[in-house]
């Protein structure tokens, strides 16, 4: 069988979307509709608006209308997590799902953002302007997090799971910090909460400093943080998308270090759940990245 010729490309159409409060700005559906017409397989990816209050019931609508599954974004990860008959290993652990797949009127839950977050780090079509002392064995060295809010628990685990020795993590409040050893329990990897005032001492000796706070999105005040001390072979990723450069990513180009953007990790993170789906492990291309980037911009 082709990846042109799979089951879900010769019966009735699949259907699936991603779920939030709010969802219209999700650029998911242009993701998923590329990956459709690329592999012309006949489906549907559609926005599928939920306030918290209707988020079980709708999901519940879902499973009964033939929905192969959903995505599930801002707030209702933890929500889609306890709404779940069976979750994976790493799922259960972070007790937040980002991807629904229904099987047999059953939903089973999984988490792709850390797997989105490691793939995005493997390189790609703007690789050529990237520092070319970037050391691709990083996870041998200790890993500076800025933010301990939900949108690093995925990250931390995924960075468990690459086996780095230590994760500093910085943020304003420390005893936040303290929520998240449970991640490392059980492996090499140690967790050190640095006070917010010692964020840049903490990047001597790091191999990657990950930015997880909103500081530097659209609309917020940007991250005052001196790169300084970070080595030359460090990568410095900000996981936001919106700008596409944020001044944290535009400081760290102009000390020749690797700058890695959050739309790598938006585009890897959707592989599997369109795998899961429609039966085809779909690739990133350049022209995926570019008509989100043209979206990002307002041209598309």
């Amino acid at each position: 069988m082709t990846s042109r010729e799979t089951p879900n490309s010769r019966h009735t159409p699949v259907k699936a979307g991603i779920l939030g409060w709010p969802v219209k700005h999700s650029r998911s559906p242009l993701i998923h509709d590329y990956w459709l017409k690329m592999y012309g397989i006949e489906g549907s990816y559609e926005k599928l608006p939920a306030t918290a209050e209707d988020f079980e019931k709708i999901v519940r609508g879902l499973v009964d209308a033939g929905y192969a599954g959903a995505n599930v974004t801002a707030p209702h990860k933890e929500a889609a997590f306890a709404l779940a008959d069976l979750a994976d290993a790493r799922t259960a652990q972070l007790k937040a799902a980002n991807l629904l797949v229904f099987k047999d009127g059953a939903i089973h839950a999984s988490n792709t953002d850390g797997y989105g977050f490691l793939q995005s780090l493997g390189g790609g079509p703007d690789d050529a302007g990237f520092n070319k002392n970037w050391d691709k064995n990083w996870s041998a060295h200790p890993v500076a997090l800025l933010g301990a809010g939900g949108a690093s628990r995925a990250i931390i685990g995924a960075l468990v799971e690459a086996g780095v020795p230590e994760l500093r993590i910085s943020n304003r409040t420390l005893e936040k910090i303290d929520t998240l050893r449970f991640l490392c329990e059980g492996t090499p990897t140690n967790i050190s909460a640095v006070a917010w005032d010692d964020r840049a001492a903490m990047l001597e000796g790091c191999g990657l400093l990950v930015n997880t706070t909103s500081l530097g999105m659209s609309g917020q005040p940007a991250l005052d943080i001196s790169l300084d001390h970070l080595p030359d072979f460090a990568a410095v990723v900000d996981i936001v998308y919106a700008p596409l450069q944020t001044p944290l990513l535009r400081a760290a180009a102009l000390k020749g270090l690797r700058a890695v953007d959050g739309l790598g990790m938006l585009l890897h993170q959707a592989v599997p759940s369109f795998a899961a789906w429609f039966g085809v492990k779909p690739e990133v291309t350049p022209e995926l990245r570019q008509l989100i980037v043209t979206n990002l911009e307002g041209k598309g």
